[in-house]
């Protein structure tokens, strides 16, 4: 191979190269990638594409296809990037074969960036200061020679003139470029830190006194790095951070000087001394820096996927339709917010009633209740929540028609209360006001009021804080847009939170929509949307079959099936409406006709025979109450009903209705072994758990769900 200018001015990017990568790394055949990539390509959403573009990707799902669009993106950047690499390095007049063969090798970033280090560098390093006094040969006669050919060789590189003064300068200069090479040699860094993942253990230890730290589990740690949680490895490096922990993870090393050693005949005593510099100076100090990083990227990428779960199984809790709702934020000095809400979530009134005055808001809450004919009331979960549960559950029994009441969770309620989207919705209300309704249009439709909120004030993380926080947003954004396009979205009622994470529309688009809907009245059909001003075609393609128009008169219009589609729909909707049965001779007409395959059409049929259907419907409804429960009526044995509110890796964390939150460990969600949590539970889950450890001082409470 000749590398030289003509042979650089050759590389480029080649799409069938990132295909490969792409497909290899997901192990998803080729075909079904480059199909995939090239909708991506063409600007489809990856809701589009996994529910509308099955047949080009031969049935990839959403996970899939997202997979493919994260996988696409790192690999655009990466073979660019490795590009950027390899002429910036040759301009230097640095690049030779061997480093070549490196960088074309590795398809990881991270080890890209470790071999272009040295060549990057604004400090010089020892070897490149050898390498400027003409000492390069040198450490070639360093591999073959002898000693004495070594001591033989060196007195010609001795040049006063560039600082080579004597015989051991030179060979000193020598030894230090062969120690980088060694350090960059990219196989042995590979074996060498596999080697010490699997081998070495990380040891940590507080600097505090321990009693009094939240980091007192780790004053005297010690774990293989290969059995780190990721739950660890964030503690730790919090704990680090703050200057609570040392961490260190030791290394014998004379064993892995002797295991780079044994790669190459060695003929002299300085090629050997060159060797064990570069493993001791430049490799081990790298690769542990390098291990620690990955550790800390892997932990974070764990935690946001922890977290990004946990907001999709929030986010899909069943909305209460058709219930008028008495939204409560609690308070106690500045009193309990309450407002009415119809059964579309529209705001009726508003009114502070204060639980230090017990028969003024008894009389104002049954007021409201008869007079909004109110049949559900749901209390935030906030300071001064259970003496408003007991005034709820004294005046439940004086009412003539039948009301429950539900505690909800206020995380975010307050951040929605100050945004820009909840002036732009109640300008003339208070804060409090607003935090209110949000605590009651959570019950009615959780999904619709949480898009609202910044994902990462709902509280369903674990050390948020200590993510990436562009990675964490950009998980979190990935969750409701799927949530979103997967529940489908009613054009004449959706809101631009909703809207917004629909395929295909950009913020900008929602708001004309909603402006639209709001000049014009009622939306009619989905060819209606083609009328607003700044929805084109691409948009009209990716939307249309998420946005659901319940008012138009095709039926279709209500549906999964595409506007693409109707033509066959309409005909498959008249022979069932007709009960007229399709035999499979039929649909091979319709087959061929249409040029669509059976897959799809038995696709349309199911949703013709079960339109609309709703993810949600199949999560457990919110627990509806009567009674008050309080940390003092709970005892050891007791079974006590609860939903799910965070699953972690050592657990999951329970609302039980009262001030203080339940957690039931990872060692008592089941008889069987439980390596993750979220196989056996997740966020919104309504179980029975029976309380096996109350702690009165700190008030925690310990479940099972053990049988045994």
């Amino acid at each position: 191979m000749i590398i030289n200018e003509e042979f650089i001015n050759t590389l480029t990017i080649n799409e069938n190269e990132i295909v490969t990568s792409v497909s290899d790394s997901l192990n998803i055949p080729q075909k079904k990638v480059l199909a995939t990539v090239s909708l991506i390509r063409e600007d489809s959403s990856v809701p589009f594409i996994s529910r509308y573009r099955k047949e080009a990707t031969g049935g990839l799902d959403e996970v899939q296809v997202r997979d493919i669009f994260h996988k696409l993106e790192y690999f655009d950047k990466f073979f660019q990037r490795r590009i950027e690499v390899i002429k910036n390095i040759f301009e230097k007049d640095k690049l030779t074969e061997d480093l070549y063969k490196n960088l074309m090798n590795t398809l990881n970033l991270k080890e890209l960036e470790v071999l272009y280090a040295p060549y990057k560098s604004k400090k010089k390093t020892r070897a490149m200061i050898a390498e400027e006094k003409g000492l390069k040969n040198l450490s070639g006669l360093l591999y073959t020679g002898t000693d004495e050919q070594v001591l033989a060789g060196s007195h010609k590189y001795i040049n006063k003139e560039k600082g080579v003064e004597t015989v051991e300068d030179a060979i000193q200069g020598a030894q230090d470029i062969i120690a980088e090479v060694i350090a960059h040699n990219l196989e042995t860094r590979i074996i060498l830190q596999r080697l010490i993942f699997n081998e070495e253990s990380m040891s940590v230890s507080g600097k505090g006194e321990e009693d009094k730290s939240v980091y007192k589990l780790y004053y005297s740690f010690l774990q293989k790095l290969k059995l780190l949680k990721p739950h660890q490895i964030l503690a730790i490096i919090r704990g680090e951070k703050e200057k609570e922990l040392s961490v260190k993870i030791d290394l014998d090393i004379d064993k892995y000087q002797s295991r780079v050693l044994q790669k190459f005949r060695v003929r002299n005593q300085y090629f050997k001394i060159a060797v064990f510099d570069g493993v001791k100076r430049l490799l081990l100090p790298s690769i542990v820096r390098e291990i620690r990083s990955v550790l800390h990227e892997n932990a974070q990428t764990h935690g946001i996927s922890v977290f990004a779960e946990n907001l999709k199984n929030l986010l899909l809790q069943p909305p209460i339709q058709k219930s008028r709702v008495l939204g409560i934020d609690p308070g106690i000095r500045s009193g309990c917010k309450a407002v009415t809400l119809d059964e579309n979530g529209k705001y009726l009134d508003n009114f502070i009633f204060y639980t230090n005055k017990q028969s003024d808001s008894e009389k104002k809450l049954i007021d409201a209740i008869k007079k909004y004919d109110i049949s559900l009331i749901a209390i935030g979960n906030g300071t001064g929540s259970i003496p408003v549960q007991k005034i709820v559950s004294g005046i439940l029994s004086k009412l003539e028609k039948d009301v429950n009441f539900t505690i909800v969770s206020e995380d975010g309620a307050s951040v929605y209360s100050a945004s820009d989207i909840a002036r732009e919705e109640f300008p003339e209300l208070d804060l409090t006001i607003r935090g209110a309704i949000s605590i009651g249009r959570r019950i009615q439709d959780p999904l619709a009021e949480l898009v609202k909120i910044e994902p990462k004030a709902i509280g369903v993380g674990l050390y948020q804080h200590d993510l990436n926080q562009k990675s964490l947003s950009e998980s979190l954004s990935e969750v409701v847009e799927s949530v979103v396009n997967n529940v489908g979205v009613n054009l004449n009622s959706a809101s631009v939170s909703l809207l917004k994470h629909v395929s295909g529309i950009s913020p900008g688009q929602a708001k004309k929509m909603i402006k639209y809907r709001e000049e014009t009245g009622t939306i009619k059909s989905r060819k209606e949307i083609a009328k607003i001003p700044g929805i084109g075609p691409k948009t009209l393609e990716q939307a249309s079959g998420f946005l659901k128009v319940p008012e138009s008169v095709n039926p279709l219009d209500n549906t999964w099936v595409h506007p693409e589609n109707y033509k066959v729909a309409a005909l498959l909707y008249e022979k069932e409406k007709s009960k007229q049965a399709l035999s499979d001779f039929d649909i091979d007409e319709i087959v061929k006709e249409y040029d669509y395959s059976r897959s799809l059409i038995n696709e349309i049929l199911d949703e013709l025979r079960k339109p609309n259907r709703d993810p949600r419907d199949e999560c457990p409804k919110p627990i509806l109450q009567k009674g008050v429960l309080e940390f003092s009526d709970l005892s050891i044995g007791m079974k006590i009903k609860g939903r799910v509110k965070n699953v972690v890796d050592f657990g999951a964390f329970i609302d039980l209705g009262i001030k203080e939150t339940g957690l039931v460990h990872i060692s008592q969600l089941s008889d069987t072994f439980v390596k993750n949590p979220h196989d056996f539970i997740k966020v919104g889950d309504v179980r029975e758990f029976d309380i096996i450890e109350i702690d009165k001082n700190r008030k925690r409470i310990s479940l099972s769900l053990k049988k045994k």
